[in-house]
């Protein structure tokens, strides 16, 4: 038996960028620089090498919450008008079916309706982070769904019901954006995105537990909620982030002002 002290794991909520951009380096200059450092500094500041990553991405809903259990996932490129060799570009972990297993196992323990997805490959969610934040790929990586209907608090119960896999050195990260209005991305976002970022940033920086769940709850009410996300599905991560981490303060990891032309954008890592 090993006598290795495994640490607790944080919890991050990451933004995870347009499309494939980190294989884009020549068009994109250096939109992405401030991003791609944070997602750099993800690895070195944990406690220690986590044994596998549990990713909740944006890029998949279900109907009911479903588990990635190949063992080699494909990749999915889930976008449109990029360059054609964007669409050959392979992120090569592994996955886990023994992760997967773990979580089946832990929202069954929850009530929690759940599914294993044996064909279900890597969405750029996913894949777009990670090609940064571990660019050896050397870590399986298991992705699991949002739950079609987008309710916060069914993703905060979610998260609290994998909360035990921090103390199995998983590392759980949830894969949105802050700000996501594919309509309004450019300097005319620049008033509502500071808004909802503003409201984000004191709800989960200065608060925790049921006070933040509560406003989390009903975010749609927050300052230009519905301009930020006029869907919702790239804020819902963070709400699974949360439900992990209930009890812990928040950190700002990043956070930028002029993000494609003057949005506001932050991540959050929690414990």
């Amino acid at each position: 038996m090993s006598n290795t002290l495994v640490q607790r794991q944080p919890v991050h909520f990451i933004s995870h960028g347009g499309g494939p951009w980190p294989w884009m380096p020549t068009q994109l200059g250096t939109v992405y620089a401030k991003l791609a450092q944070s997602l750099v500094e993800i690895l070195p500041s944990l406690p220690q090498r986590p044994k596998a990553i549990l990713m909740i991405s944006a890029h998949w809903e279900d109907t009911e919450f479903s588990v990635q259990s190949t063992p080699k996932p494909d990749m999915i490129y889930d976008y449109g008008g990029f360059p054609a060799h964007t669409y050959q570009v392979k992120y090569p972990s592994n996955g886990s079916p023994e992760l997967a297993r773990r979580v089946v196992e832990l929202l069954v323990q929850a009530n929690i309706t759940v599914r294993e997805n044996v064909q279900r490959g890597y969405d750029h969610g996913m894949f777009s982070p990670m090609q940064v934040i571990n660019p050896e790929a050397d870590i399986p990586v298991v992705q699991l769904s949002l739950k079609q209907g987008l309710d916060p608090q069914t993703h905060i119960e979610l998260g609290r019901a994998l909360a035990p896999l921090r103390d199995e050195n998983v590392l759980i990260i949830g894969s949105g954006l802050s700000y996501h209005n594919l309509g309004l991305f450019n300097a005319a976002a620049t008033q509502p995105s500071q808004a909802f970022d503003q409201w984000l940033y004191q709800t989960v920086v200065e608060h925790q537990g049921d006070a933040r769940n509560r406003l989390l709850c009903a975010w749609s009410q927050a300052p230009a909620a519905r301009i930020a996300h006029p869907r919702e599905e790239h804020l819902l991560p963070l709400m699974v982030a949360v439900g992990a981490a209930e009890q812990d303060i928040a950190t700002r990891s990043y956070h930028e002002t002029h993000f494609v032309g003057g949005i506001w954008v932050s991540n959050f890592r929690f414990g």
